[in-house]
């Protein structure tokens, strides 16, 4: 995606530096999801091209989006889904439409590759605009205890998430981080 003063991109590894300094700027844990974004990265759970970047014209990285690989654990079996996490944009940068740009490039990127659902926890004010709503109309949990409103599915395909009522289970990077945090 193209604006006058950013591009949306694949992240490539010239990138990672940036990335994490922009996640510790952007975040009270930066370090954690810094990390979290690394490890994710280092595992099978990354996806080449669901990590983006926002580019200003003369290179600085004012943003940044992961889908990464999760589960929804169903009585039919495990049904592999995307997790958006996390999303960050540079404080400077923040409520200029940079972090609403970047969703709508990383759900077009989803939908492109073919898949079926992106799970999110994240502010219950922001993400419905981009059609998630919570999991609990579809009789999904999350994997840990918090407001129902903030833990929200989005269908990429019409009805994909119909019968698979479940809880979502998050890899072994989010663990770490966790317990980082905890």
């Amino acid at each position: 995606m193209n604006n006058a003063d950013y591009i949306i991109r694949p992240e490539n590894p010239n990138d990672y530096t940036y990335i994490r300094e922009l996640i510790v700027l952007a975040f009270e844990n930066g370090e954690n999801e810094a990390s979290l974004v690394e490890l994710i990265r280092e595992s099978e759970h990354f996806v080449s091209g669901l990590s983006l970047v926002a580019a200003k014209n003369e290179g600085e990285i004012i943003g940044h989006i992961l889908f990464s690989v999760i589960h929804l654990v169903t009585d039919q079996g495990i049904v592999p889904t995307l997790g958006l996490a996390p999303m960050s944009v540079k404080p400077d940068y923040q409520n200029s439409g940079i972090g609403s740009d970047l969703v709508n490039e990383g759900i077009k990127a989803c939908r492109d590759l073919g898949c079926d659902h992106i799970f999110v926890l994240g502010h219950p004010n922001f993400y419905p605009r981009f059609g998630f709503s919570p999991t609990s109309q579809f009789g999904i949990v999350p994997p840990f205890p918090v407001p129902e409103e903030v833990f929200m599915a989005l269908e990429l395909k019409k009805g994909s998430l119909t019968g698979l009522q479940g809880k979502i289970e998050y890899p072994p990077a989010f663990n770490s981080v966790s317990k980082l945090i905890a």
